[in-house]
């Protein structure tokens, strides 16, 4: 089984949403397999508490604009992990320390990653001719 076409894509709205408040390590993995109740998680790290809950509220702007339906949220208050659930896509805001704490990529290290499309400055910086 593999995530549906709407579930890509707005899997890639809520990516974009946490690149524009300058979430990191954006990785998006297909669940639709072992997991029947989402098809994509979205994982993104915040340098602190104020940049997860900004990242978070944004996301959720944009998904919401984009006519996905929040289902469920949580973790706002303490800023360290906030969950937004959208139903078939998952996004999921850690704090730094706590992403590496709870690694859900190792959790979920069977499942197809789904490409993001994001351009990465750096990349392209050093690619640039001089």
């Amino acid at each position: 089984m593999t995530a549906s076409d709407r579930a890509i894509e707005l899997t890639a709205v809520a990516a974009r949403a946490a690149d524009a408040k300058q979430g990191e390590d954006l990785v998006a993995l297909d669940v639709s397999g072992p997991l029947p109740l989402a098809d994509v998680f979205l994982l993104v790290t915040g340098r602190s508490e104020r940049n997860v809950l900004a990242i978070a509220d944004e996301v959720e702007d944009r998904m919401i604009a984009a006519g996905a339906k929040p289902l469920r949220r949580e973790g706002r208050s303490e800023g360290r992990w906030v969950l937004l659930d959208f139903g078939d896509v998952v996004v999921h805001v850690f704090h730094e320390e706590d992403r590496q704490f709870y690694s859900l990529e190792r959790l979920w290290k069977d499942c197809p990653v789904v490409p993001l499309g994001l351009s990465d400055p750096a990349a392209a910086t050093a690619e640039a001719p001089e």
